[in-house]
């Protein structure tokens, strides 16, 4: 990743414009061709610095149910359990931490029941048996952009 492309990875998880042509949008504001803008974010996506470009919305207004969860994965053992948990959908980020439980991720998904199978299905996929539920009872953030440094 170079510079151009953390301006642009700045850029579009916050001000994403809401246009028939978005990248053109962008090209106005970066000074940069809508071709090469466009070539950059599809580069970044194949590489997995991109997981998804969407929108995002309050899912418990949506009526799905949503927890973020938190687990305790040996070093050796991150890399593989990050993989097989990405393969969900209803996965929308996972990070690493400094702590004992150091790969949290948030999961949303249709009902209790959903989530309660999910979780159990992680677990058995990934042998990582110390993995924590932690439904959010109030809403403290509202956005989250990241540093891209």
């Amino acid at each position: 990743m170079d510079d151009i492309d953390r301006k642009i990875l700045g850029m579009i998880q916050s001000e994403f414009p809401l246009s028939c042509r978005p990248y053109r949008d962008l090209s106005d504001l970066l000074g940069l061709s809508e071709e090469e803008i466009f070539g950059r974010v599809k580069n970044l996506k194949k590489d997995g610095i991109i997981r998804r470009i969407g929108g995002s919305f309050d899912s418990r207004l949506l009526g799905f149910t949503t927890t973020l969860c938190a687990a305790k994965v040996p070093e050796k053992r991150i890399a593989p359990f990050v993989a097989e948990v990405n393969k969900y959908p209803g996965v929308t980020h996972n990070y690493l931490r400094e702590h004992d439980y150091n790969i949290w991720f948030t999961l949303v998904v249709s009902d209790q029941q959903e989530l309660d199978r999910l979780i159990g299905e992680i677990i058995q996929s990934t042998g990582v048996e110390e993995l924590i539920n932690l439904p959010a009872t109030r809403t403290f953030k509202v956005s989250a952009d990241f540093e891209i440094s």
